[in-house]
């Protein structure tokens, strides 16, 4: 019951974090432990088969991918060019659109009756791919705005996601049987801990949140929607059946927020955490939405198309 109310939480964190701004505004030190604590979960439920699944869903993981590194970080400029966002937003923003897909998304894959294994396999090499793509992304699309210190970021990947994920797979190699033992309380966990991250990045910047509140929203909102949108049309004009179609546009709209507003918080200005703070809200709702619009499909639809 609680991971399936989380888009009920996600809000409710948020304006958490708003109420509770003097407690909570010192403790943006904590994110980044938070964040490896989610990573660390993941891994514990991964193996290294699941980062070598794609073997029969090929030209779907490559397109999965491509779009996952394009769509996203490019409809992230335009949209901040679009909406007038200010530089340190739209390196927030496309922060956002540059970091790999979210690791609900694999929960949400599954209400949706998509592919899981693809969801899971897509994750977690989107993931370590993204400790290059990330801070490559960023270079080219805003580095002639801001300096963006593309070493530094890859080192911190390598800390945050590499190492804990890497981990965590490893003792769920080695102690297989003890990992079966918590695996319940690990997606509660990472829940627990991507709440906070979001209740901290909101008292951190509840002053911006009143005067570009709005924009904010609207303009995250519609970068959200559109990497849901894109990701199932082109998977659809590339002919794959619904779960791959449903698999690959979640993949493709649910971002790992939570790691973009770390790394907006170390590296720049703490207003461009504001993009990945309220994405984190959006896209569970969304995700939720989608999902669940999508399994009453199946009910009333045969099968295959």
């Amino acid at each position: 019951m609680f991971l399936k109310l989380f888009p009920l939480w996600a809000p409710l964190a948020a304006v958490l974090g708003f109420l509770f701004e003097p407690a909570l505004a010192n403790t943006g030190a904590a994110i980044v432990p938070l964040l490896t604590v989610v990573m660390l979960c993941m891994g514990l439920t991964l193996k290294p088969a699941d980062f070598v699944a794609v073997g029969g869903y090929k030209g779907a993981f490559a397109l999965g991918m491509l779009l996952q590194f394009s769509v996203m970080p490019l409809a992230a400029l335009g949209i901040a060019r679009l909406f007038g966002l200010d530089t340190d937003l739209t390196v927030g923003l496309v922060l956002v659109g540059s970091v790999a897909g979210g690791t609900s998304s694999n929960v949400m894959t599954y209400i949706a009756r998509g592919n899981v294994a693809l969801s899971v396999s897509m994750t977690a090499c989107s993931t370590l791919a993204g400790v290059i793509m990330t801070p490559l992304l960023l270079s080219l699309l805003v580095g002639t705005r801001v300096d963006v210190p593309a070493l530094d970021m890859l080192l911190s990947l390598v800390k945050i996601i590499l190492a804990p994920v890497a981990l965590g797979v490893a003792i769920n190699s080695m102690a297989e049987r003890y990992v079966q033992r918590i695996k319940p309380a690990l997606a509660p966990m990472a829940v627990l801990a991507i709440l906070a991250i979001i209740a901290i990045v909101v008292a951190l910047n509840a002053d911006n949140l009143r005067v570009v509140a709005l924009t904010v929203v609207l303009a995250t909102l519609a970068h959200n929607l559109a990497g849901l949108l894109l990701g199932y049309l082109a998977a659809k004009a590339a002919g794959f059946d619904r779960a791959i179609c449903r698999t690959i546009a979640i993949e493709v709209g649910m971002q790992n927020s939570g790691l973009a507003t770390a790394l907006a918080l170390k590296f720049f200005a703490p207003i461009a955490a504001l993009p990945g703070a309220i994405f984190s809200v959006w896209l569970n709702i969304t995700g939720s939405v989608f999902a669940s619009l999508s399994a009453r499909t199946d009910r009333r639809l045969p099968s295959s198309d």
